[in-house]
């Protein structure tokens, strides 16, 4: 045994069918040498008892049985034995003595062999060792006319024939074994360096460590684990993954037919290498990258590693957010220095005439933002619109937030709001700056019902193509040339159901109508946004001394 565990396991699997391909075909050539025996023996004995039968019927014999002539009897037999090639024919009386031989010198004496069943009137067929040897011999009772039994005549084919046939036959089954051995052996063979192609050339024991690694390994690390075959069915799926992706993927299902995330779908399909995906994946923001497998050669398929950016890009969001919030006061906090510097001046100097008019007009002055809306109260919205506006500024872009605007709360999600107007408002900016219509511009109208918080992007853009407004939506998406909406969108989406809101496309803009045409705007978008308001006010915004409801304000 020990020897033998030192074989490879692919020879071990050649040897061990061979040794069976050997034993099948050994038996079988062994059943079918018996099975040719026997058949060849009964076959002898009923052409001998056929011949016996013939002899017997002739009545020129058994008249001559009955009369005792023994020249005519033994004339005719041994014409007989020479027709038929038998090895002799004998015929006796009803005492058993030889009326005919072919060896004269037997005639007269008692036969060998017993001659009472046949001389009893019965057919006998035995294979029995007589005067000539061993033979194949049938046996039957000789009739005289009115049905006496007269004597017995003895008919029979010598073992060395039988043996001869049976020899010819069985080398002929051979033949047909041999050849059946070497297709054997061959399948054998080839069955054996498919399986080692299979195994990788990999031992049981290896390929049972290899499995409870992979098990180890795929259910202990923290990343999620996608696996597909070179045919991209889905041949592995942890539960990471699972929990990751929101579902389990069937194991042998085509990844390319699964309803996953576009950028998951796509990565395990193709057969490329790629790092650092932004997949997103119901409210889940995930890094995947994939990786195509290989060993000595073949291709393994594709391995996919999934990561949960969710909280690192809620991190991102609270970090732009207050990026752009320093930025503003920086920018702020420069302009403050220099009108400060400004009217010291004109009060050391002793203009306090012009220094009282100069206080005057930076009271009427504009903010980035122009007026402030006095229906928003909200300080993270006015400081994040600010910074936007001037960021948008440098791209020679005009923000600006409508009048009709009414937040009278507080946001109780400022983060995941203001990811939300930050895309929209981002993605607006980019077409406005992109598009045909100057001067550039986007406007933002904001309004609170209840504890709901309505938001609306307009820009200035050529608004969005008939032929792309089922996509725009879509991870991954982007147009730079004309609407410039882009993965912005599906983020923002993503935020906005996360709170259970939506954001949607309620105006595509000019695009059909051609660009550059009449004055208007462009794409215009909205959001819903449930529950993100901590005091509820009535619904509706103040126009004109008077209320007015969400359609009319613009959302």
């Amino acid at each position: 045994m020990r020897r033998l565990a030192r074989i490879r396991f692919a020879r071990q699997i050649l040897l061990f069918q061979i040794c069976v391909v050997l034993l099948v075909v050994g038996v079988g050539f062994a059943l079918v040498g018996w099975l040719m025996d026997r058949q060849l023996t009964d076959q002898y004995e009923r052409r001998a008892l056929a011949v016996a039968h013939a002899v017997a019927a002739d009545p020129d014999i058994a008249d001559a049985v009955a009369a005792g002539d023994v020249p005519v009897v033994s004339t005719d037999a041994e014409r007989v034995r020479h027709a038929t090639h038998a090895l002799f024919v004998v015929v006796t009386d009803t005492r058993g003595i030889r009326l005919a031989h072919p060896n004269p010198a037997e005639i007269g004496h008692h036969v060998s062999t017993d001659p009472s069943e046949a001389l009893a009137g019965h057919d006998v067929v035995d294979v029995q060792r007589g005067t000539l040897g061993w033979s194949a011999r049938g046996k039957v009772p000789v009739f005289a006319a009115d049905h006496r039994v007269v004597g017995e005549v003895s008919v029979g084919f010598a073992a060395d024939d039988v043996r001869a046939n049976w020899l010819r036959v069985l080398a002929d089954a051979a033949l047909f074994a041999g050849g059946a051995l070497l297709l054997g052996v061959a399948g054998s063979a080839l069955l054996s360096r498919r399986l080692k192609t299979q195994t990788l050339g990999l031992e049981p024991r290896e390929l049972a460590e290899l499995v409870q690694e992979r098990e180890a390994v795929l259910h202990g690390v923290g990343e999620g684990v996608v696996a597909t075959d070179a045919g991209g069915r889905i041949t592995v799926c942890n539960d990471e993954a699972a929990r990751l992706l929101g579902s389990r993927p069937p194991v042998g299902a085509r990844a390319a037919a699964l309803a996953l995330p576009i950028r998951v779908r796509a990565a395990l399909s193709r057969r490329t290498d790629q790092e650092r995906m932004i997949a997103i994946a119901g409210d889940r923001v995930l890094v995947a990258t994939s990786r195509q497998v290989h060993r000595d050669g073949h291709d393994l398929g594709t391995v996919l590693t999934l990561r949960d950016r969710t909280d690192i890009e809620t991190l991102t969001r609270e970090l732009d957010t207050v990026r752009s919030l320093s930025g503003a006061v920086r920018a702020q906090r420069h302009e403050f220095a220099n009108r400060l510097h400004t009217l010291a001046g004109l009060l050391q100097t002793g203009h306090h005439a012009e220094a009282v008019e100069y206080l005057h007009a930076l009271q009427d002055a504009p903010t980035e933002l122009g007026p402030a809306p006095d229906g928003i109260r909200d300080p993270y919205l006015h400081a994040f619109l600010s910074a936007k506006a001037a960021e948008a500024g440098e791209a020679d872009v005009r923000l600006g937030v409508a009048d009709v605007s009414w937040v009278p709360g507080r946001v109780t999600a400022p983060v995941a709001v203001t990811t939300v107007v930050g895309n929209l408002v981002d993605n607006a900016v980019r077409a406005a700056r992109l598009g045909t219509r100057q001067p550039a511009y986007v406007e933002v109208t904001l309004l609170a019902d209840g504890a709901a918080l309505h938001v609306s992007v307009a820009d200035s853009g050529d608004g969005v193509p008939a032929g792309l407004r089922a996509q725009i939506f879509a991870e991954g998406f982007t147009t730079r040339i004309s609407t410039g909406h882009g993965l912005g969108l599906a983020l923002a989406r993503q935020a906005a159901r996360s709170l259970g809101g939506d954001v949607r496309l309620a105006d595509a803009g000019a695009a059909d109508a051609g660009v550059g045409g009449e004055a208007g705007h462009g794409a215009v978008f909205v959001a819903q946004l449930p529950a993100t308001l901590d005091s509820p006010g009535a619904p509706g915004v103040l126009v004109d001394g008077r209320q007015a409801g969400p359609e009319e304000a613009g959302c």
